[in-house]
């Protein structure tokens, strides 16, 4: 799977979120560009990435900080 992230870095906040199969990584990769032109043109600073994992119960794992607030990271390092 092919996850698709729009993230406000200043809020902690996932703004959007997609999921596309393997087979559809070139849709995902003109998604994932419009979106930052987009941001860009407006002056939006929002990190737009594109991960790869085999469900979202691994990204979850992987990348936590999308998903969780800082003080439940740091909880989990304690």
């Amino acid at each position: 799977m092919i996850f698709l992230i729009e993230y406000n870095r200043r809020k902690g906040l996932i703004v959007s979120f997609e999921e596309f199969d393997d087979s559809n990584r070139l849709e995902a990769e003109k998604i994932r560009l419009d979106i930052e032109l987009s941001l860009s043109r407006r002056g939006v600073d929002h990190e737009v990435v594109l991960l790869q994992a085999a469900n979202q119960e691994a990204l979850r794992r992987t990348h936590r900080r999308y998903f969780e607030n800082p003080q439940e990271l740091v909880r989990r390092r304690a």
